[in-house]
């Protein structure tokens, strides 16, 4: 925002201005005036070739004619002449007396300059002291403040009902802290918010805000670090000491993991200016007390990396997780986001939290916003399912790419590729039932097939992973299988098919010839590293080698049954593919028809 211009700077921009103007003007006249000397004055007057002369105190100027008869001006100095009026009246010269100038142009004219320099000079200082105060601030805190007028309470956080009640102990000490007074006990000094992105763990710092009708003070990991030395620790201080003012208080730190990481774990040593902010931080949790009613709240979905003195009792006593929301919860979060837009009778919001599983509360209002969109793109006056289930589909793969047009073989083998992952899905028992096939083109995918599992699931069996290896494989196998060669369409689904292959074998432990054995390890913890140059440094050769040959195992048995179950249903795939390329989509319904060999009505 810009200040408002002060007298200063006005006074300062209008004395240029006019010494400028004076300068150029002098000049201009001065380049166009002749000088004369007295005596050739006195001859250009007898000759006739004057006229107009200005006689001044200190100059005459006048006019002449030189030799093309052009009008030019000179300049002399006068002398004591007393014939000067009399040859000036034989030769017909108009003669005007010049007025003396006036004290203050000629104060102006020798002073300008100089009264210039110092309201410069006075401008200047001016704003290096406005400076100076901006330098002095910037150690100061950039929390954001919201005076107790916080609209958001757990009305408007819907699901997270462990989380909401851990941290209703927090409002009622902030309510009403005489009724923990008198028992003895000590409320929370800080409380980790821990969950994936998008779960809701700012809306729930807010909630808890809204709910106690206390000041809330919110601010991000990343502004306390800077490129100067010592700005984050007074940013930090400057937080606590607005906190204990304003008592009782919220303070909320979003992303602490930018401040909070190990100390001393990075290349180079440990005093760099991010550990410095950490330092403070420790030392001012330590530093306040509870019975003040300044409660800190933080935020992080990667606790693994912060500083063991960050949670140890004292500081950060109480961590809460907020888990990815459940069928119920997603039912509920709907609801509330589904108040702010018109939907017809079609919609079920049950049915939409079914085809969600794993989506957290910012997926789900991304998924009713897109459908509101969509609503509007068409002209209609309310939501139905159907873009509902669009929204779903765009927010999951990307929206639909209508203008790539494939050509008929090409659409041919997308058709029988998504059949194949279809077909193998249905036929395994120990897989997710198959929701849609597409051979529209979203996102970078040529064509999806969309599985929905039947209920929330938080554990998978080693059956469930093969039998996900083999559906990955079966795009690839029911083109081998088809025509007899393989193309670039499986690139994705082998990518994914070794990912899982290696996680089976390194992290769960469920190849019999390696065992239960951990060899992942050290993924997270050279935190500074990075992943990939940390993992696996201490793998002996020969694991490594037997590693490669239990995930190579898991791969080829897995493409070998998709193989086999492609060749057993050629006629369905034949059939599949037909159905799918005259509709582009089908739907569950219409799978199991095929599947049963019934035909598909109005195709």
């Amino acid at each position: 925002m810009n200040k408002k211009k002060g007298p200063w700077f006005l006074l300062f921009w209008f004395s240029l201005f006019m010494v400028i103007f004076m300068f150029m003007n002098s000049a201009r006249n001065k380049s166009a005036v002749s000088d004369w000397d007295y005596s050739y004055f006195k001859q250009m007057v007898k000759t006739g070739n004057v006229s107009n002369v200005v006689v001044e105190p200190d100059s005459i100027t006048g006019e002449y004619k030189d030799e093309k008869g052009q009008v030019q001006k000179f300049k002399t100095l006068p002398m004591d002449d007393p014939n000067l009026v009399r040859d000036m009246e034989a030769a017909n010269i108009q003669t005007f007396k010049g007025a003396a100038k006036s004290w203050w142009m000629t104060l102006l004219v020798s002073w300008g300059p100089v009264l210039l320099l110092i309201i410069f000079w006075i401008w200047m200082m001016r704003g290096m002291m406005g400076g100076g105060k901006q330098a002095m601030n910037f150690g100061k805190s950039k929390a954001k403040k919201s005076d107790g007028q916080l609209k958001v309470t757990f009305q408007d956080v819907a699901g997270c009902a462990e989380p909401k009640e851990e941290l209703g102990e927090i409002i009622s000490f902030l309510k009403d802290p005489q009724k923990f007074k008198q028992l003895g006990g000590k409320i929370p000094k800080g409380v980790l918010l821990c969950g994936s992105p998008g779960t809701g763990k700012t809306l729930l710092a807010k909630a808890v805000a809204g709910e106690a009708g206390v000041p809330f003070f919110s601010a991000s990991g990343s502004e306390f670090v800077e490129m100067f030395v010592g700005v984050g620790a007074s940013r930090v201080r400057d937080l606590f000491d607005q906190g204990r003012k304003n008592a009782p208080c919220l303070l909320f730190i979003d992303e602490i993991d930018a401040v909070g990481r190990h100390r001393f774990a990075g290349i180079g040593g440990g005093h760099d200016e991010r550990e410095q902010t950490l330092n403070q931080m420790l030392v001012e949790m330590d530093g306040f007390d509870t019975h003040e009613g300044v409660i800190l709240i933080a935020a992080t979905n990667r606790p693994d990396v912060l500083d063991p003195a960050l949670l140890r009792p004292g500081r950060f006593d109480r961590q809460i997780v907020v888990p990815n929301p459940t069928l119920k919860d997603r039912v509920e979060i709907l609801q509330v986001h589904a108040k702010n837009i018109k939907m017809d009778e079609s919609v079920n919001l049950e049915t939409i939290a079914k085809r969600t599983p794993g989506f957290v509360g910012a997926d789900l209002a991304n998924v009713v916003n897109e459908a509101a969109l969509l609503a509007a793109r068409y002209g209609q006056t309310s939501a139905n399912m159907k873009n509902f289930e669009d929204a779903i589909d765009r927010v999951l793969a990307g929206p639909a790419r209508k203008s790539l047009v494939c050509s008929p073989d090409e659409l041919k083998k997308i058709a029988y590729h998504e059949s194949g992952h279809t077909i193998v899905a249905k036929i395994l028992p120990h897989s997710d039932p198959v929701h849609k096939v597409s051979i529209i083109p979203r996102g970078s995918a040529l064509g999806l097939t969309w599985q929905l599992p039947a209920e929330d699931k938080y554990l998978h069996t080693k059956q469930e992973a093969i039998a996900r290896l083999a559906i990955l494989f079966g795009g690839r196998a029911a083109e081998e299988v088809v025509f007899n060669e393989i193309s670039t369409g499986a690139s994705n689904d082998i990518s994914q098919a070794t990912k899982l292959a290696t996680s089976m074998v390194t992290t769960f432990g469920m190849s019999e010839k390696i065992g239960p054995i951990a060899l992942d390890k050290g993924s997270s913890e050279e935190i500074f590293l990075g992943r990939d140059i940390a993992k696996g440094a201490h793998v002996s050769e020969k694991m490594s080698e037997l590693i490669d040959t239990e995930i190579k195992r898991f791969l080829d048995e897995a493409l070998a049954q998709a193989m086999d179950i492609v060749r057993k249903h050629k006629d369905t795939l034949d059939i599949m593919v037909s159905y799918l390329l005259k509709k582009e989509t089908l739907d569950a319904q219409e799978i199991d028809l095929i599947m049963e060999g019934k035909p598909l009505l109005g195709v």
